[in-house]
Parts: structure tokens; C-alpha cells; sequence
């Protein structure tokens, strides 16, 4: 399910198990925190998105396909963390299964935060013109080819993908065992697809897209919605980056062990480590995306409140915050005001 070094036939001779500490204290630590809080504000999200989900705006579909993805990712992380502590505990279907959704919700996770921005793009930069191609059903339709797509470059790690030993060890791990060097081939390859698809791809089009936005709204002449919705562009592509990218250069790191550009133990284990590190760090993102592109909102804001006090417990304390969000203009809503009432 997860990237193991068993695909290289070379671990130092004087550590039996270097990342142990890494398996059994920082990883389910950090994982654990990440599960918690996307289950809770992916969950959220995906609760409010549902209950008016005739009416939902442009940007708020691709939003529940996102929140969707990364709860179907997050799912996947208690198996990891058992995988790192005590070995593959779960069979072989589980093993082929939990790779496939781990591979698709990260690559299409990704691509959606790319649509989102191509969206803002065709909204703010393009507004007239561009009406036709956003509306719902070509979003939806859009959103499932976007599935699809990912779902045929993400099969073959169910193919690959199988329960075996680890190296110089007794316990068992979900990795590609499967059909010697061709698995070691799939690797490589889905190691460039993860850096395409998953990073630089997204990158280039949020990029883009953001920076035409940016200059738009510097024309504009509202100056208070425009600082918020700069703010926002800006922060949405500084976090992905500096969520993403580490994870990208170790990975590309890592690959050059593996090719035996630099056969090095030193490297390979440090490098391990740092996979673990950055991989959580990437993973995090699942958390900011709804805060990112959500929980900012005046409109999500107040359907949230509005969920969540129906627990009589919590009414008297959430009716001063549903004021208090009612009277505040959040920076999506100032991009919307930006360009047009029909952009969210």
C-alpha cells in the first residue's frame, strides 16, 4: 500500500530496522492528528455540501469530489500506521485495495485543486464568455471523467501490489512483490506519474490561473475585496507547494537510490526517514483544504452553525458565533463580489 524499500535489495549491515522509532512513535502521532482532523472538517464539509446538494454553486461541486477524496485518502492512513508498526496484518484484497484508493484520491485530490482554480479562472479573468462551460452538469461530468481518469493510471497497483516478507526480516509488508522487475518498473513509473499528476501538473495550472487572477483583480477598482482575494490566491498555491513539494524532492531523491545513481546506505535510510516526514507533511493538506476552501465562507459558515445547532447543547454558545460570522464578509465571498453573483 505504501512505498517500501523492499524494492531495494540493500539495507546498512549494522541497523536491522532504522525507522523503527520513525513507525512507532512519529508516524501514528502525526497520522493520527492529520486523521483526526480531516475525518472532522472533510466530514463537515461533505455533511453541508449533502444536505443542500440541488442547490449547490459551481465551486462547491468540485468541492464535495475533493472532500470526498481525501476522506476515501485519509481512510487509508490506520493501515499504514499498522503496516509501519507491526507489519501487513490484513491480506492480500485489503493490500491491493488500500493501494488503489491511497494511489486515486491522492492523484485526483489533486488534479480537483486544479479544476478549482481553473474555475476561479474562467469566473474572474473570463466571466461572460465563460458561463456556459460551468454549469452543474458539465462540472459533474467534468468531475467523473477526472475519476476515471485517475482510476485507469492507478489500476496497475492493484496488479503490482501484494503481501510478502521484507527484506532481512520475518514480518510481512504490502508493497510490489509482484513480478520481480516489472513491479520495480510500475514504481518508477508511478513515481513520475505521482510527480506529474499529482504536483507539478496542478502546480502549473493553479500557478497560472492564480496569477491571472491576481493581475485581473489589481485592475479591478475594489480595493477591499481585491487585498482579500489576492490573499487567498496566494495562499492557496503557497500551501499546496509547501505542503507538496519536500515530499516531491525526496521522492525524487529516493528514486536515484533506487536507479543506483548513489549507492549510499547513509542516504537510502536518511532518506527513508525523511519519506515518512514529508509524506505526513503532505498529507496534512487533507486538513487545510477545508479551511482553504471552505470554512472561510460567509455561506458555509452559517449552514454549518446553523447544522450544528440543532444540538441543544450547543445552541447558546453558537448563536453569539453565527452572529458574530453573519456580520463578517469572508474573502471568498469577496472574490464573488469581485466578478459576479453567478462565481460560487
Amino acid at each position: 500500500m505504501t512505498e517500501q524499500p523492499d524494492v531495494v535489495q540493500y539495507i546498512c549491515e549494522n541497523e536491522k530496522n532504522p525507522l523503527h522509532l520513525f513507525h512507532t512513535v512519529f508516524q501514528p502521532l502525526v497520522y493520527g492528528v492529520v486523521f483526526l482532523l480531516g475525518l472532522t472538517g472533510n466530514g463537515l464539509l461533505l455533511t453541508v455540501l449533502l444536505k443542500r446538494r440541488n442547490n449547490l454553486r459551481i465551486t462547491e461541486i468540485y468541492l464535495l469530489h475533493l472532500a470526498l477524496a481525501d476522506l476515501l485518502l485519509l481512510f487509508t492512513l490506520p493501515f499504514a500506521v499498522t503496516q509501519g508498526a507491526a507489519g501487513w496484518l490484513f491480506g492480500t484484497f485489503l493490500c491491493k485495495l488500500l493501494g488503489l484508493i491511497n494511489r486515486l484520491n491522492l492523484m485526483c485530490g489533486s488534479l480537483l485543486l486544479a479544476c478549482i482554480g481553473f474555475d476561479r479562472y474562467l469566473a474572474i479573468v473570463h466571466a461572460i464568455p465563460s458561463l456556459q462551460a460551468r454549469r452543474p452538469r458539465m462540472v459533474h461530468l467534468t468531475c467523473g471523467l477526472l475519476w476515471l481518469i485517475c482510476l485507469s493510471v492507478t489500476i496497475p497497483n492493484m496488479v503490482f501490489l501484494s503481501v510478502g516478507k521484507e527484506v532481512n526480516s520475518t514480518r510481512l509488508s504490502c508493497s510490489y512483490h509482484n513480478y520481480g522487475i516489472h513491479a520495480s518498473n510500475w514504481l518508477l513509473t508511478s513515481r513520475f506519474l505521482t510527480h506529474l499528476l499529482c504536483f507539478f501538473l496542478p502546480l502549473v495550472i493553479m500557478g497560472y490561473c492564480y496569477t491571472s487572477i491576481i493581475i485581473t483583480l489589481c485592475q479591478s477598482q475594489r480595493s477591499l475585496e481585491k487585498q482579500g482575494a489576492i490573499r487567498l490566491a496566494l495562499l492557496v498555491t503557497v500551501v499546496f507547494c509547501l505542503c507538496w513539494l519536500p515530499y516531491n524532492i525526496t521522492v525524487f531523491m529516493h528514486t536515484l537510490v533506487v536507479l543506483g545513481v548513489k549507492q549510499d546506505c547513509h542516504a537510502h535510510d536518511t532518506l527513508n526517514r525523511a519519506l515518512i516526514v514529508t509524506e505526513s507533511i503532505g498529507f496534512s493538506h487533507c486538513c487545510l483544504n477545508p479551511i482553504l476552501y471552505a470554512f472561510i465562507g460567509v455561506r458555509f459558515r452559517r449552514d454549518l452553525l446553523q447544522l450544528l445547532a440543532k444540538t441543544k447543547c450547543l445552541r447558546a454558545c453558537l448563536s453569539g458565533l453565527q452572529r458574530k460570522s453573519l456580520n463578517r464578509m469572508s474573502i471568498t465571498e469577496a472574490i464573488t463580489t469581485t466578478t459576479s453573483n453567478q462565481y460560487i
